[in-house]
């Protein structure tokens, strides 16, 4: 809806109402119109001024009506009325102008805004364009350049940017609203219109378009690694830059409706719900614990500053959090506070703001945190060394005190018996580097009480992590989906494939990273210490069995001995790639690894074969949607949200498409059921070849749509 008021004797005010942004849902475009006409055809209303309510102006389209038979009036056609109005309008910006929002102010004549607000139009990151006309007149206003920056990425400006780049002709740390008026009436009712109605702008000339054009093709093509989006923003801008206006919307709306109908514009949109959908936690069954009250924490802890428990100490005390750091080696610790001191000063330089150097306070002694509402344990990833941890943190702390672990795969449960109070017990796992890595999985044990997790998540969002409840199991849900993914590449390169061809096919797929590139990157014997935890690394010759057998199912070593040749990646200036130097980036294919993995076949009679890239793709990545099914199946994922927000945040899944879970429902669950089944028959010795269970059920049950998954599910865990 859209509210209508005279103020000031000959302003016309029109309010839009529609929590909580004021999305242009089918009833505010209706209330838009009716409360234009009735300004313009009032002789008392010489000027207008649109804002929203509730410090809000507009946060662009309503996305729920993405998808269904959208009523109401068209967007395009209004916000051209409002341009053609022969009274001014200006648009009175508070807190956000976003998309829709921000191309109805463009449609305005004048643009004041808040100093604190934020302008943008974000289409992209939902796989869409600026289709109500910003494609077209935001290059007319700011330039091209600009333009295609703001439109190709979709960021958010604040308002001083927006007056440095000419988007807004006014900025104001007063009332907006009356800011506004007050312009409408001192500076716009005298002043004609024609040359602030910006369709008539022509389009800043630039000196050699195709060669700006073909750079922006080429930076978004490196950069959106497979997503459309990008590139038909920058098609629409070229229509901007070389058509006339009415030519280019034309082109904008075709290139919209080509987007709009494509599955990675509904991937996106899924990835946009589910994001919000996992914020609403609850348990497998169902049961809302996002309902609980979360304790209060002012003062909080970390155990432990290596290279995790810094960007946590940091991303504590960037949320105005008191934290008392501790590690009990003086070597480490002066290293760490440098290191942290270093964080803090570069992010509030990026933010713009005070760092928050004096939140922290640093000491060797456990002791100290015997204050803390909450302590997080970040120590070395050893069983033995944190059940100590816990043991010590339960004699210090005070009564009520929240006890976290940052592990990335040891049992919680356990951990939390090792305490008094196992119900104050929950896993925090945040992803390296942790001040800036977005996600955060919150993991509860069966006596986790719902207040800790409520707790835990409430912190993390703070943070600004997003922040996914999972249960309690081996690598929880993230790192448990990884291991099958990680080995089926080892297993691709002893059958014929190459580094290169594995990265490359899942590069191409979207992933900023292979495997092998990966690897190289956090170091190869971070993995090879964790398979020496499980037993997995052992002296073949002593044991009389295969090395490439292992606990009675197939084993790769060749990160092992790879490992044994002190090739650990990039650290090391070598690993399943070569490079210029120890801690170089740049990763070239390497002819030593090329011999190696032919010796090792011949060493075991294997005989390599061509692999090509979809096969690579098929045994990779259908693997980790299996793995994610047996994880719903065992209720440690709420939905396939879960599991898709925690690949997208952490783990480089290509938003573009969707998740795991929702990429398998994309391809169609029979195809993904007979590519298992067909890889499962050629590898027997692989079980998590095996279809799961759920799998096979939703197959059974017609493939349902994947917001149809959580009743399959509920109804299998209420059979068990």
């Amino acid at each position: 809806m859209a509210q209508f008021a005279r103020v000031s004797g000959s302003v016309g005010l029109i309010t839009l109402q529609n929590p909580p942004v004021n999305a242009l849902s089918a009833a505010v475009r209706q209330g838009i119109v009716d409360t234009v006409n009735r300004a313009l055809s009032d002789p008392k209303v010489k000027s207008v001024v649109i804002c929203g309510q509730n410090g809000i102006f507009c946060g662009g389209a309503d996305i729920k009506e993405f998808g269904t038979n959208m009523s109401g009036p068209p967007l395009v056609p209004m916000i051209h009325s409002i341009e053609a109005a022969n009274k001014p309008v200006v648009a009175a910006i508070e807190g956000s102008a976003l998309g829709g929002g921000l191309e109805l102010a463009l449609g305005c004549h004048y643009r004041i805004a808040h100093s604190k607000a934020k302008l943008g139009l974000p289409e992209v990151t939902l796989g869409l364009l600026p289709a109500a006309g910003g494609s077209q007149r935001l290059p007319r206003l700011i330039g091209v350049p600009a333009a295609l920056n703001l439109i190709t990425t979709g960021r958010h400006v604040t308002a001083a940017e927006a007056l440095q780049l000419g988007i807004v002709d006014q900025v104001t740390d007063d009332n907006t609203v009356d800011a506004a008026v007050k312009f409408s009436l001192l500076c716009v009712a005298a002043q004609s219109l024609d040359a602030r109605r910006i369709s008539s702008f022509p389009c800043p000339p630039l000196s050699d378009i195709d060669a700006v054009f073909e750079e922006a093709m080429q930076k978004v093509r490196r950069s959106a690694r497979g997503a459309i989006a990008p590139v038909a923003c920058v098609q629409a801008v070229r229509a901007a830059a070389t058509l006339p206006y009415a030519e280019g919307m034309e082109r904008e709306r075709e290139l919209m409706a080509t987007l709009f109908t494509s599955g990675q514009a509904r991937a996106l949109q899924y990835c946009f719900f589910a994001q919000r959908a996992v914020g609403r936690w609850s348990t497998p069954t169902g049961a809302r614990w996002d309902m609980s009250k979360p304790g209060p924490v002012r003062k909080a802890a970390v155990i432990g500053l290596g290279t995790m428990g810094r960007g946590i100490a940091v991303a504590l005390a960037q949320t105005g959090l008191y934290v008392v750091a501790v590690e009990t080696q003086e070597k480490q610790l002066m290293e760490a506070k440098q290191a942290v001191s270093g964080m803090l000063q570069r992010g509030a330089k990026r933010r713009g703001t005070a760092p928050a150097l004096y939140n922290i306070q640093y000491s060797q002694d456990i002791q100290a945190v015997a204050d803390v509402d909450l302590v997080i344990e970040a120590v070395f990833e050893d069983m033995t060394l944190k059940e100590g941890v816990f043991r010590q943190l339960s004699a210090v702390c005070k009564p009520g005190t929240f006890i976290c672990t940052n592990t990335s795969s040891l049992d919680v449960d356990h951990l939390a018996s090792q305490t008094p109070n196992p119900e104050l017990v929950v896993g925090m796992h945040f992803f390296a580097p942790a001040h800036v890595m977005k996600l955060l999985e919150v993991v509860y044990g069966p006596r986790s009480s719902p207040q800790a997790v409520a707790t835990a998540m409430q912190l993390g969002k703070k943070m600004g992590k997003v922040s996914v409840a999972v249960g309690n199991c081996r690598g929880f849900v993230g790192n448990r989906m990884l291991k099958p993914y990680v080995e089926q590449a080892f297993f691709l390169l002893e059958e014929g494939a190459t580094p290169d061809l594995v990265d490359g096919a899942l590069e191409e797929f979207g992933f900023a990273m292979g495997v092998f590139r990966m690897s190289d990157l956090s170091g190869l014997d971070v993995g090879w210490r964790v398979r020496k935890a499980d037993g997995l690394v052992e002296p073949a010759v002593a044991s009389g069995r295969s090395p490439r057998v292992r606990q009675d199912r197939r084993y790769s070593p060749l990160g092992d001995l790879l490992c044994e040749q002190g090739r650990f990646g990039q650290k090391a200036g070598r690993g399943w790639y070569q490079y210029d130097q120890p801690g170089s980036r740049v990763a070239r294919s390497d002819p030593w690894l090329q011999g190696f993995l032919e010796e090792y076949r011949a060493r075991h009679g294997l005989v390599a074969r061509r692999i090509d890239q979809q096969e690579v793709l098929e045994r990779c990545l259908y693997v980790m949607v299996n793995e994610g099914f047996r994880i719903l199946e065992d209720g440690i994922a709420a939905g396939p949200e879960d599991i898709d927000t925690i690949y997208v945040s952490g783990y480089s899944w290509p938003r573009h498409r969707g998740g795991p879970m929702f990429y398998a429902a994309m391809v169609g669950l029979p195809k993904v059921l007979e590519r298992l089944e067909h890889y499962q028959q050629a590898h027997p010795d692989v079980p998590y070849l095996q279809p799961c269970g759920l799998l096979r059920r939703l197959v059974a049950s017609g493939s349902p749509p994947i917001h149809k998954w959580r009743e399959v599910i509920k109804k299998l865990h209420s059979q068990l």
